[in-house]
């Protein structure tokens, strides 16, 4: 996977992007019923990856809800934000919408998993190659509030 300069996300929201550790997920299935579901991620370039882990969350014989929502409704957001119960000028998010692809196998299913394995050492504990993997291909970014602001 060859790794090009993002051409959607400005500097600010590339950083704190890397700087935060969680996001949600927000699917749709094909009649439009959302479903929300907290997430790591890792970027690389206008392309976030998000793998599906070895926890017990889904029965053996069914894909977990995100994987048959974008089955059949590619369309998804993805938001990370701050907030500060004492100080409200922190507050802040970064929103980012576009289609969603997942990967099984193949040269960009590795390298997302080396880059997963990479920001979340608990992955390593873990067969994730084995795993899906959700490429949300960006199409749009919105941000409000300091993103620059770090989180102490």
């Amino acid at each position: 996977m060859d790794i090009l300069p993002s051409i959607m996300l400005t500097d600010a929201q590339r950083q704190y992007l890397n700087s935060q550790r969680v996001g949600h997920l927000a699917t749709a299935d094909a009649s439009g019923v959302p479903h929300v579901t907290p997430v790591c991620y890792a970027l690389a370039a206008d392309n976030l990856f998000i793998t599906i882990d070895d926890k017990p969350k889904r029965q053996q014989d069914r894909p977990l809800k995100r994987l048959r929502n974008i089955a059949e409704n590619r369309s998804v957001t993805f938001v990370v934000d701050r907030y500060d119960d004492k100080d409200w000028s922190r507050l802040c998010w970064l929103m980012l919408r576009g289609q969603a692809d997942i990967l099984h196998h193949g040269a960009e299913h590795a390298a997302a998993q080396r880059l997963l394995r990479g920001r979340y050492k608990q992955l390593n504990e873990m067969a994730i190659e084995r795993h899906p993997v959700i490429a949300i291909r960006i199409e749009r970014a919105t941000s409000w509030g300091p993103l620059a602001l770090r989180n102490t």
